[in-house]
């Protein structure tokens, strides 16, 4: 177990090396094709309820994604981390994004004491995008190690009759060969990423 926890590691560094020599016009770029992928994809267009992570300096940018759920009438629901684990709450516009607090982690995210929907509550997600640190093109990832949405997505399973589609977007320098994995980590359904 701990060579595979070491491998992550090192996998981690990696890519995270990579991500630092990219200048923010390529990141950029690289957002605006994945932002495009995403919106032609059926599933994106017929989801009611979706969850998206609000992205960080060194992600693929989502604010536009978070601005499109809202423009298509869809219900956007967000990532809340606390001890207990990640919930999805429902986030009410642009402006409620834009008046999120941040947290340690420079993540944008609303207040734990803060009442708002959540998700598991109120029928559940047709499709959640989530974040990596990397991915296979067959859907393998690897996240930062809480192991938040393997345990939110499993969770899923046991308690909504249909499974959301899962969505990985990243950059390309994320996109790796192979992901050293246990049986905890769950297989994304799509992986968007610009080639």
């Amino acid at each position: 177990m701990t060579t595979i926890r070491e491998a992550k590691n090192a996998l981690r560094k990696a890519v995270e090396a990579k991500i630092a020599s990219l200048t923010s016009e390529e990141k950029l770029r690289q957002s605006k094709i994945v932002y495009e992928k995403l919106v032609n994809l059926k599933v994106f267009q017929s989801s009611k309820r979706v969850s998206i992570f609000l992205s960080t300096t060194n992600e693929i940018d989502t604010e536009p994604m978070v601005r499109k759920i809202f423009e298509m009438g869809k219900a956007c629901f967000v990532p809340r981390y606390s001890k207990a684990g990640m919930q999805m709450v429902k986030l009410q516009s642009m402006d409620d994004w834009q008046n999120l607090p941040v947290t340690k982690w420079n993540i944008k995210q609303p207040l734990l004491k803060e009442q708002r929907e959540d998700a598991l509550e109120t029928g559940g997600l047709d499709l959640i995008i989530t974040p990596a640190v990397a991915l296979t093109k067959s859907g393998h990832r690897l996240g930062h190690g809480g192991g938040y949405y393997d345990k939110y997505i499993e969770n899923l399973k046991n308690t909504q009759t249909n499974l959301p589609t899962t969505v990985a977007v990243a950059l390309k320098e994320q996109i790796v060969e192979e992901i050293p994995t246990t049986s905890t980590d769950m297989l994304m359904d799509v992986v968007l990423f610009a080639e």
